[in-house]
C-alpha cells in the first residue's frame, strides 16, 4: 500500500517533468571590447585641439568641442555657467587671440567599459600659472565632446594661509549669502 502511494505521488511528477519544453535562452551578447588606447589619444587629441581653439580664439571651434548642455565651472566661487551663459560672457574674449593659452603639462585620462564616457584632470601652463582642468567627456555621434569642465587655480600647500588672507574679505561674504543669512 505504501509503495502504491509512493508511485502515485511521483509518477505524476515525472510526468510533468519529462513533458517540459526547453526554452531556448536569447544570446546574451557581450559588450563590445573597448580599445582604451583608442580612444585616450582620441582624447588626447580632442584636448589639444580644445585648448589651441581657445588660444588662437576659435570660438566656434573651441564651443563646438562641448556638449549642448555642457557645464563649465569657473576659477571664481560664482562661476557655474551653464554653455549659454558662457557663451555670451566668453564671446568678448574671443575677438583677439588669445582668449585662453593653456598648454597641457600633465594629463591623466580614464574611460568607461562602455567606451562612452570619459573624465580627466591635467595640469595647465596658464597666464595664473598652474591650474587644473578638470572635466567629464561624452561620446557624441563618435566624438569625444565635454560635458562638464572645471578650471581650478592650483595653490601651493605652504602659500594656502596668505591666499585665505586675500579670499577672505570677498568670499566670507558670499558664504554668507549662500548660506542664507
Amino acid at each position: 500500500m505504501r509503495l502504491n502511494i509512493i508511485t502515485q505521488l511521483l509518477l505524476p511528477l515525472a510526468l510533468l517533468l519529462s513533458c517540459t519544453t526547453t526554452v531556448k535562452t536569447p544570446d546574451l551578447k557581450q559588450p563590445p571590447t573597448v580599445d582604451l588606447a583608442n580612444e585616450k589619444a582620441q582624447i588626447t587629441t580632442m584636448l589639444d585641439n580644445f585648448n589651441a581653439a581657445a588660444a588662437n580664439a576659435d570660438y566656434d571651434g573651441y564651443f563646438g568641442l562641448y556638449t549642448e548642455d555642457a557645464v563649465f565651472i569657473g576659477t571664481d566661487a560664482t562661476e557655474n555657467w551653464d554653455m549659454s551663459s558662457f557663451k555670451e560672457y566668453a564671446r568678448s574674449a574671443f575677438e583677439t587671440p588669445p582668449a585662453w593659452a593653456f598648454t597641457a603639462l600633465d594629463r591623466n585620462i580614464y574611460v568607461d567599459e562602455s567606451g562612452k564616457i570619459a573624465w580627466f584632470d591635467e595640469l595647465l601652463d596658464t597666464r595664473f600659472k598652474i591650474a587644473r582642468g578638470s572635466g567629464v567627456l561624452k561620446k557624441v555621434d563618435d566624438q569625444w565632446k565635454v560635458q562638464h569642465y572645471v578650471l581650478s587655480i592650483t595653490v601651493p600647500n605652504d602659500s594656502i594661509d596668505a591666499v585665505i588672507t586675500i579670499k577672505a574679505p570677498i568670499e566670507d561674504a558670499l558664504i554668507q549669502e549662500l548660506k542664507g543669512n
